[in-house]
């Protein structure tokens, strides 16, 4: 017999306890484990059955008037701070009636309206300079910037002003002195031409309607302002209105 074989047969012999305690002890586990799971109350169905069944389980419905807090998962690899947790809170609200989409409603098209004029370089626009509401700049030509009540002339409205036949004014600005009323304010280049202009009462004639949806989309994120916050009510207002009356089988037409 090679020297090297009794070696490998000694240290066989002596590594046999060893292996058998390891045994014993999984053994040991298995037990404790099985014995657990006996006292736990299991499904009766297959337990692949009840795992898909619960992933797909529909979670509580949210409470009308309850506030919760969402937090910000963390990963596993991340020391847990409660302290350091991103968070905010919100307060659950029934849904409300969906926004109509403004090219569905029906309006006049010619009305008479009261107008009035502003430029750049008053005090209160010096801070905007020539830029307008919806971040371009103010135009004067044959297509000009006007500026209104978007509840009531939403962005993007299009009309001509009896008299100018050649000039398309369109609404890309507002200001807080134009809400709630039906005034449009006519962009002028100059001092000089804004006083000329002065306030007259015009016939127009609207050849595109604007979107009430861009409108509310540009202001969602400047409702710190109160003029912003009623041009948004009045939007909302005015859409589930014209919902109502449509769905009771009447035509609507905006009262601008």
């Amino acid at each position: 017999m090679k020297i090297y074989e009794i070696y490998g047969r000694i240290y066989s012999i002596q590594k046999l306890p060893a292996m058998c305690n390891s045994k014993l002890m999984t053994s040991g586990i298995i037990a404790v484990l099985l014995a657990t799971l006996s006292s736990c109350a299991l499904p009766k169905q297959p337990l692949l059955t009840y795992l898909l069944e619960k992933r797909h389980r529909k979670a509580a419905p949210l409470e009308t008037g309850v506030k919760y807090e969402v937090r910000k998962a963390l990963a596993t690899s991340v020391p847990f701070r409660p302290s350091e947790i991103k968070r905010y809170t919100f307060v659950f609200n029934e849904a409300k009636p969906p926004l109509m989409v403004a090219s569905n409603l029906h309006r006049n098209s010619q009305m008479r309206v009261r107008t009035t004029a502003y430029t750049h370089n008053e005090s209160d626009h010096l801070v905007y300079g020539v830029k307008n509401a919806i971040g371009t700049n103010l135009k004067f030509g044959k297509v000009r910037s006007a500026a209104a009540d978007w509840s009531r002339f939403p962005v993007g409205t299009k009309f001509r002003i009896a008299g100018q036949p050649e000039v398309i004014y369109v609404v890309d600005d507002y200001g807080s002195a134009l809400v709630g009323t039906g005034t449009i304010d006519l962009y002028k280049p100059s001092r000089s031409l804004m006083n000329n202009w002065g306030v007259r009462h015009v016939d127009i004639e609207v050849i595109e309607w604007g979107s009430y949806e861009k409108s509310m989309d540009l202001m969602r994120d400047r409702t710190k302002w109160k003029h912003v916050r009623a041009m948004m009510e009045g939007i909302e207002a005015r859409l589930r209105t014209a919902g109502k009356q449509q769905e009771g089988g009447r035509s609507f037409t905006a009262a601008l």
